[in-house]
């Protein structure tokens, strides 16, 4: 059996690579290929995973578009796949790496698997263009591993055929057993801050860009100085990120600004927090097994599971919603709590479901 796993941005390494690793570790032919949809941060993470691609697409330019990405992957790919006859190609989560390769196996009747399928906002537009591309992938696929029971649930509402429906767990979980066991937090916590009284902040996400970030950058700065506590902040490499964040709270000094960090650092600065305030997926799956109450600065989630559970608190993104929800955030105190999304064995059941169909 010949498996292919296609990723290009940090996430995708993250969630993809335990996969990778567990197929390799036991034999497998596996083939890895790289698109590069976000050189610096997936580069980070190759080298946390020690794995090196065998295919390197090398897509990202300067103010790429995603018709842009998608052209340039497909057209990189295809060779590829035509050459090596993958038996399966497997891809993760919901970016337009994820969904260009897809398509592209697809094309040429190569079975495609999906880590992490099922997950919905409800709104297409809301994570843009995410929550399309989960969609599409998901129809396309013959192997959907579904995180959780709702994951599943989302894909038998859209009368996708049960019997290509697999709950796995999240291979994010599978990512921090591998990791958590091999570093010391503390130390690596104190090689980028000083303080061990902080909240952490991520943002990027395309559809906050622009007033929506402001407002919720806002927010946090009024809390942080009110209650005199610094928010650690790995600004994202995008530039029109960048900007608003330098003008929001770049001279503001309860704001600690820090260039993106790689996995293992980034766990050590999760580790250390109070609580978190994020518009990314991943942090939200990754913070629970860290007992770190949410803030989602989001005006929807595909990870209800999080709020359900009493972990996170949806915020929206307006100014007042985003302080009402620091300030709840702060007053919870999480302990020794399970985790929603996995077990850390995702990629264990993946294998045994694919090589039970594929001999």
């Amino acid at each position: 059996m010949k498996s292919c796993f296609v990723f290009g941005t940090r996430p995708e390494v993250i969630k993809t690579a335990p996969v990778y690793l567990y197929f390799k570790n036991l034999g497998e032919e596996v083939i890895l290929i790289a698109t590069a949809q976000h050189r610096e941060m997936m580069d980070m993470m190759i080298k946390v995973f020690n794995i090196k691609p065998d295919y390197d697409l090398d897509v990202m330019t300067q103010n790429q578009s995603l018709n842009m990405i998608v052209s340039r992957v497909m057209e990189r790919i295809e060779p590829i796949l035509m050459k090596e006859r993958p038996d399966i190609v497997f891809v993760q989560g919901d970016t337009t790496t994820a969904l260009s390769a897809c398509l592209a196996a697809f094309h040429l009747s190569i079975p495609v698997a999906h880590i992490e399928a099922g997950l919905r906002s409800g709104d297409l537009y809301d994570p843009f263009p995410e929550e399309l591309n989960r969609r599409l992938i998901d129809v396309s696929c013959r192997y959907l591993f579904a995180p959780t029971k709702r994951a599943k649930e989302n894909l038998l509402r859209e009368g996708l055929d049960e019997n290509r429906i697999f709950i796995v767990g999240n291979t994010v979980i599978d990512a921090l057993e591998l990791i958590r066991k091999k570093i010391n937090m503390v130390s690596l916590r104190k090689e980028l801050i000083d303080s061990d009284y902080y909240i952490l902040m991520t943002l990027h996400r395309r559809e906050n860009i622009g007033e929506k970030m402001r407002s919720i950058l806002r927010a946090t700065a009024d809390f942080a100085q009110k209650n005199d506590i610094r928010v650690v902040f790995p600004v994202h490499k995008n530039p029109n990120v960048r900007q608003i964040v330098d003008e929001e709270v770049g001279k503001n000094p309860n704001f600690i600004l820090i260039e993106p960090v790689d996995y293992l650092h980034f766990l050590s600065l999760l580790d250390g927090a109070k609580f978190v305030v994020t518009d990314s997926g991943g942090v939200q799956e990754e913070a629970p097994s860290f007992n770190k109450f949410v803030v989602v600065a989001r005006q929807t989630t595909e990870r209800p599971e999080l709020i359900e559970a009493g972990l996170g608190i949806l915020a929206g993104t307006s100014k007042e919603t985003v302080y009402e929800a620091i300030n709840e955030a702060n007053r919870k105190n999480l302990n020794s709590i399970e985790n929603p999304f996995g077990d850390g064995k995702s990629s264990e059941r993946i294998y045994k479901i694919i090589r039970g169909d594929i001999a």
